[in-house]
């Protein structure tokens, strides 16, 4: 997830001499600095992190407190801490960087592909500004809401597992037009961009999503079938579940 941000705030036009990588592991290190020409590419959190004006932690939940303990050598009081480390707390973030601004992040996975949908919470000493400057960066890779850290699980349980929802439905569909006599090579091609086609009529916003579905329903016509059926077998309902139960998942993870 790290790596996919540097791209995307290279893509938008950052200037690479403005970035800095920490990278412990040696072949990685090589592999960054491959990637990404400009980009300093350090051994240690403290060689990266310097006198920078934010700190993104992107590591394994469990070096979240030592990575940012050696951060902290060289960070000004005033430096944003930044976090995507998954199920870390707002308090955990700060009883590593006293005294310092926090932001806690939920992204998802398609931020890898610049597609990505990102919470962020504010700590206790974070500013509107501070907030800003996260929306600036995560921006670079996706899109960002504000919510508070309370609702971060239930972020997790929607957009953070919502890829793997969608993955599955994908499965069902290509498995679908198999079985009704298509190749799987064209039904993954019909299904994959039935999926994007149907994202950028909801992402162009003019029309809420039951609007969208009446819209291409016809009365007693093909796709009035189809819905009946996936009523009928309460896939509205699973999906409500599915999201709670990976919501109250990330709750119990969490402590």
């Amino acid at each position: 997830m790290g790596e996919a941000l540097v791209a995307g705030l290279l893509a938008s036009g950052w200037d690479p001499e403005r970035l800095a990588v920490a990278e412990a592991d040696p072949d990685r290190r090589h592999h960054l600095e491959g990637r990404f020409p400009g980009v300093r590419v350090a051994p240690t959190a403290a060689w990266a992190a310097g006198d920078a004006d934010v700190v993104v932690v992107a590591v394994k939940p469990a070096d979240v407190a030592e990575v940012l303990r050696e951060a902290a050598t060289g960070l000004g009081p005033s430096a944003l801490v930044l976090s995507i480390a998954a199920g870390v707390t707002i308090e955990a973030l700060e009883e590593a960087v006293p005294g310092r601004p926090v932001v806690r992040a939920m992204p998802n996975a398609p931020a890898t592909v610049q597609c990505g949908a990102a919470a962020i919470a504010a700590g206790t000493s974070a500013t509107d500004a501070d907030l800003e400057t996260a929306e600036r960066l995560l921006g670079a890779v996706g899109t960002v809401v504000r919510v508070p850290e309370s609702l971060l699980d239930a972020v997790t349980g929607l957009s953070g597992s919502g890829p793997a929802y969608v993955f599955l439905v994908v499965e069902a569909l290509v498995e679908a037009g198999v079985l009704n006599g298509l190749p799987r090579p064209a039904a993954r091609e019909l299904v994959v961009q039935t999926l994007r086609g149907a994202a950028e009529l909801l992402a162009s916003g003019e029309e809420p999503p039951e609007a969208l579905r009446a819209a291409v329903t016809s009365p007693g016509g093909t796709t009035a079938a189809g819905l009946q059926v996936l009523e009928r077998a309460g896939v509205r309902a699973a999906l409500v579940d599915a999201v709670t139960a990976a919501t109250r998942r990330s709750r119990e993870l969490g402590r």
